[in-house]
């Protein structure tokens, strides 16, 4: 358990274990919200998921191998980790944006709560040179969201909007 202690107490730091302040546990409002925890399994040479910044939502994946993704080729390239994502959420693989900024596009994919499989990455080379991926580049990253199941009900008809089957930039540019 992570506990932040208050003024009073001997530690004002983070730290494992009980707070030595007379045998109390002790926390104050800078504690930080409960996190959802998610294991995950390295299964090639690569450097654990991290996030880069205090900020940041998605966490880093790095490739596990080195390859050459050619120009319009399209590469599943594997990142060495497994995970363990908690039942009511998923993990979104994204795409990192300073790949699509050197012509490579990541394609968005779904890691479900039940999948225990390596991740990999689809990565598509639209530029008009070879890229070179190398082992541990950071060339994806995972954001874990809740997910609700909703019931599925099949009709004959939907109810009417405003926008009707309008789609495709249908909404105008401005």
């Amino acid at each position: 358990m992570k506990i932040v202690h208050g003024q009073n107490c001997t530690l004002a730091r983070w730290h494992d274990g009980p707070c030595r302040n007379n045998g109390l546990l002790c926390a104050d409002s800078t504690a930080p919200p409960s996190m959802t925890t998610v294991r995950y399994k390295l299964l090639a040479d690569v450097p654990p998921p991290a996030y880069q910044t205090a900020g940041a939502s998605g966490i880093d994946l790095c490739a596990a191998v080195t390859m050459t993704i050619y120009s319009g080729c399209t590469a599943r390239v594997p990142l060495g980790i497994a995970v363990e994502i908690p039942q009511g959420f998923e993990g979104q693989l994204r795409p990192r944006s300073s790949m699509n900024a050197r012509a490579i596009l990541g394609h968005f994919g779904t890691i479900d709560s039940d999948y225990r499989g390596e991740i990999s990455a689809i990565l598509t080379n639209v530029g008009f040179n070879e890229l070179e991926i190398n082992q541990g580049d950071r060339i994806a990253q995972l954001v874990i969201a809740p997910v609700e199941r909703v019931e599925l009900v099949r009709v004959e008809q939907l109810s009417e909007t405003a926008r009707g089957g309008g789609g495709f930039g249908s909404t105008g540019r401005r």
